[in-house]
């Protein structure tokens, strides 16, 4: 192989590796019935958090609306238990 050839190959392995997951239409629905459980008190499981963090993140990263963004961050909040200081 040449070295563009390995070049490519690697940038191109690289990009695979540390991709994200694509959004899906569900991650917003996940995202807030997630946060409403635990603003209910109910304690979620670690990867029912991890997942519903993920969700948060893909569908904030997916919106241009800024509203919907901001009440998919305060859903996060929610969800890891974390506030910014005000």
């Amino acid at each position: 192989m040449s070295a563009r050839s390995l070049t490519s190959f690697a940038v191109v392995s690289l990009c695979l590796a540390f991709n994200a997951a694509p959004a899906v239409a569900q991650d917003a629905q996940i995202c807030f019935a997630a946060a409403d459980r635990a603003k209910e008190g109910t304690a979620l499981r670690d990867e029912e958090k991890r997942a519903a963090h993920e969700a948060c993140l893909r569908a904030f990263a997916d919106s241009s609306n800024v509203v919907q963004k901001y009440h998919l961050q305060e859903a996060d909040f929610d969800i890891m238990g974390t506030r910014p200081k005000q």
